[in-house]
């Protein structure tokens, strides 16, 4: 999703970012790339807040999300080449990590380079499918990962770099239908990489089309972007867009204002239009940590790193603050203490800029700085989430938390996302509600029956609304005795499972213990994650 980049300090952004470091470490380079990069850190203090090891009552509604890359097969596909079967069976594997750590969203790259996970009538197949550009893998990837994903209750959120066409430089390379090639006018070369030139009507509007088809035609939870606006900075290197900058410029008379108004113009429209097209798909953007830092601008934050406003031109304090935003999930992919980009003081200012609009936000983390070695404390990311509900406690709210890059969950490297999921994922959560999304007036499931199995304990319950209102998943609230259940209590919710056609719905609960008393109630949600007042409660003894 987002790439990562080290803040440095009185220059411009010039170490590894993530995407950057991640390629490296695909090449075998990471642990010296590394090495070089972090020496301009400030060493990592020890973490030293109140809510170190604290123990917060969990929360019922928070998203708990991983990203999964495909760009140069960081994740998944984990290489090209692969069979549909064995594509699909990696894919799987990817879900069941995300139940087993009691994630509840997916965010998935499906457009890394120009270039589509889905028959896309304007862009050719991604060549991190088969290992060739334009090749059909011989199924959907797209359908099947929102089939498979939405049968597991997961949201799904359709990752997309806009302006990327090629992680090369030489346009000869894309397949000739490619529409760099079809309009060479439309694209630049720039540190190893071919780009669309953002300064384009013409193509802001071609990568809006081929990105508001997959939201026309697949049942996407959300659209996502990351860093990747304007190239991250390359040392002696100029981005070459002075010819259209003299003909698009229009009254501009600085080039960064201009490219900042593309930009802006380019988020703006593009979030217009996916409410025109679907007005429940949500739209979040996963921004470099800094907008800005507060020796360069009074608003901004207490770091001393590279600063997005100046260096990919994109303003997104600006989009937080005019709502164009569902949420913003910003990377604040750094430790507590570090001198230049403090953990302590970035989330506490994105959490205040937040509540400004009502934008949900959720933290970006970076897992993978665990396994590099970059946090030494296996409870660093732990202790995130702790001062996290903390900012929440005080009113501003963080909405949660989402991980890069997939691979280093399963790793699970020094026990650092056991130690999360013990102390804050112990139990299922819903994903926060958007009150601003259209709402279904979903009812109150009729629990018909809950009795004893080999299995377990067996729900049944009835959802006789209309199509129209019909619940699109379903909570369930477990309390041991013989007594009311607190469906607010978020240690009662053991489960909650997509709806299957039909009336009729049914789940086991295989954690029950035999000869045990229990008490269950069921609750319907919405697609937008709404819920119903809850059933009648049913006991079993």
């Amino acid at each position: 999703m987002t790439p990562f980049r080290t803040p440095e300090p009185a220059k411009p952004a010039v170490g590894v970012d993530r995407r950057g470091f991640l390629t490296l470490a695909v090449a075998g380079a990471a642990a010296s790339a590394f090495t070089v990069t972090i020496g301009t850190m400030a060493a990592p203090t020890s973490t030293a807040h109140a809510a170190e090891g604290a123990a917060f009552a969990p929360r019922k509604r928070e998203l708990r999300a991983m990203w999964i890359s495909s760009v140069v097969n960081i994740d998944w596909p984990s290489r090209t080449g692969l069979s549909a079967d064995q594509q699909r069976a990696e894919f799987l594997r990817w879900l069941d990590v995300a139940e087993q750590f009691r994630l509840n969203a997916v965010f998935v790259q499906v457009r890394p380079t120009a270039d589509a996970f889905w028959p896309s009538p304007l862009e050719p197949w991604s060549q991190y499918l088969t290992g060739v550009q334009g090749q059909d893998p011989g199924y959907d990837p797209l359908a099947f990962m929102i089939d498979e994903a939405h049968a597991r209750n997961l949201e799904f959120h359709a990752w997309y770099n806009p302006y990327r066409v090629s992680m090369q430089a030489d346009p000869a390379k894309l397949v000739p239908e490619h529409p760099a090639r079809q309009h060479p006018e439309w694209v630049w070369a720039y540190g190893g990489k071919l780009y669309f030139d953002p300064g384009l009507p013409e193509t802001q509007e071609h990568i809006q089309r081929a990105i508001l088809h997959s939201v026309e035609h697949y049942d996407l939870d959300g659209v996502h972007f990351d860093d990747y606006f304007y190239p991250y900075p390359v040392a002696g290197q100029t981005i070459p867009d002075a010819a259209t900058f003299a003909t698009h410029g229009g009254g501009f008379t600085d080039i960064a204002d201009w490219r900042r108004h593309n930009v802006d113009t380019f988020v703006r429209t593009i979030s217009e239009r996916i409410k025109q097209a679907k007005p429940w798909v949500k739209f979040g953007i996963s921004p470099f940590g800094i907008w800005r830092n507060r020796a360069t601008d009074p608003a901004g934050s207490e770091t001393a790193g590279s600063q997005s406003y100046d260096n990919q031109y994109a303003d997104t304090r600006r989009w937080v603050l005019e709502g164009w935003l569902d949420y913003i999930n910003p990377q604040i992919y750094w430790q507590f203490g570090l001198a230049v980009a403090d953990y302590l003081k970035l989330v506490p200012w994105w959490a205040d800029l937040a509540a400004e609009s009502g934008t949900h936000l959720y933290i970006g983390e970076a897992l993978y700085k665990v396994t590099s070695g970059v946090s030494t404390d296996p409870a660093e990311l732990a202790n995130h989430l702790d001062f996290d509900r903390e900012i929440d406690a005080a009113g501003t709210p963080v909405h949660g938390n989402v991980y890069f890059s997939a691979n280093h969950i399963p790793a699970d490297p020094k026990g650092s996302m056991s130690l999360v999921r013990e102390r804050h994922y112990a139990h299922p959560a819903i994903v926060p509600a958007m009150e601003w999304l259209p709402a279904t007036a979903v009812r109150p499931p009729v629990l018909a029956n809950v009795s004893r199995t080999d299995g377990g304990v067996r729900l049944a319950w009835n959802d006789a609304a209309p199509g129209s209102v019909r619940a699109t998943s379903f909570a369930v609230y477990r309390v041991a005795g013989d007594g009311p259940v607190d469906v607010e209590d978020a240690t009662a919710l053991v489960a909650t499972l997509r709806a299957v056609d039909g009336v009729r719905q049914t789940w086991t609960d295989a954690a029950a213990e035999p000869g045990r008393t229990y008490s269950y109630a069921v609750t319907a949600l919405d697609r937008v994650w709404n819920e119903s007042a809850p059933s009648a409660v049913r006991t079993v003894r």
